[in-house]
């Protein structure tokens, strides 16, 4: 995105009137604004492609790429936030940060290199009124960031670095001690501890380095010096949880595996399963 294209939005979310708008949490992120006008439905419009939600505003339903709450609830029971410093570490546009919000944590920072996550999040915050921070940075801006955190979700975002473990350790360098992190991220079934490194492309994903085994996940973690590694879920991706919506215009599941095969992706490789674990 270019700067006059992301200033121009920006000022448009700001100039939108939000007195007295309410926010209300449950599998979407709904917001019931007074005043109403079909700005806000432009920008909304705008500001496509929404891979994470859904979001309500009054009777306009923001229908993601991804149905958000579904990894939200796997997440759910594992969950203790309460006076937390919590970072979100790949936040998108905060779909996660305002559902933690119930939990009464101390701060939430968003972490996230991406100018159209940071205009989503703006654009919803800007009706929520919260307290939660985004900056447009990523994993590797943690060691230097000056704050130590709690909780740091890492969500989706494991596999699309080049160097797993050094982002693992970027990870654990921001946590305080007894500090946990919540990971997210695609694995192989096997039983080894070997590691997928697709060729170009994986379920039409140019930059996905590699995709490891439970076991091989492990041994990342531990060569990260993490001292326990829990499995919470795995979770074929199916879908219920991702699927083309008019609010993305682009690809979506459906179009990255086998047509003939659902459990191949369209490369031919293993369809994607996801794995959910906490560090500590």
């Amino acid at each position: 995105m270019n700067n006059r294209a992301f200033n121009e939005l920006l000022a448009r979310i700001k100039n939108l009137d939000n007195n007295n708008s309410k926010l209300i949490l449950d599998d979407s992120v709904r917001l019931e604004i007074p005043n109403f006008t079909k700005e806000i439905e432009d920008i909304a419009i705008a500001l496509k492609p929404w891979r994470k939600g859904p979001f309500g505003l009054n009777e306009l339903f923001i229908d993601s790429e991804w149905r958000s709450f579904v990894k939200f609830n796997i997440l759910k029971p594992h969950l203790s936030l309460k006076d937390k410093v919590i970072a979100d570490v790949g936040c998108n546009n905060g779909y996660y940060m305002f559902k933690m919000l119930e939990y009464e944590p101390r701060s939430i920072i968003g972490f996230d290199p991406s100018e159209l996550a940071f205009l989503q999040f703006s654009f919803i915050n800007h009706f929520a009124k919260s307290d939660i921070k985004f900056e447009i940075a990523g994993v590797e801006s943690l060691p230097s960031y000056g704050v130590k955190f709690d909780t740091i979700f890492c969500l989706g975002v494991l596999y699309h670095r080049s160097d797993p473990i050094k982002c693992l350790k970027e990870l654990k360098s921001a946590l305080n001690p007894n500090g946990e992190v919540f990971i997210d991220t695609m694995y192989i079934d096997r039983d080894d501890e070997m590691v997928l490194s697709p060729d170009t492309s994986y379920s039409k994903i140019p930059n996905i380095s590699f995709i490891p085994s439970i076991k091989a996940l492990r041994n990342w973690a531990k060569r990260a010096k993490f001292k326990s590694f829990e499995i919470l879920a795995t979770k074929d991706t199916d879908s219920f949880e991702q699927r083309k919506t008019k609010w993305i215009d682009s690809q979506s599941l459906e179009d990255f595996l086998d047509p003939n095969d659902s459990s191949k992706t369209i490369e031919g490789y293993p369809a994607p399963k996801r794995i959910y674990i906490r560090l500590t």
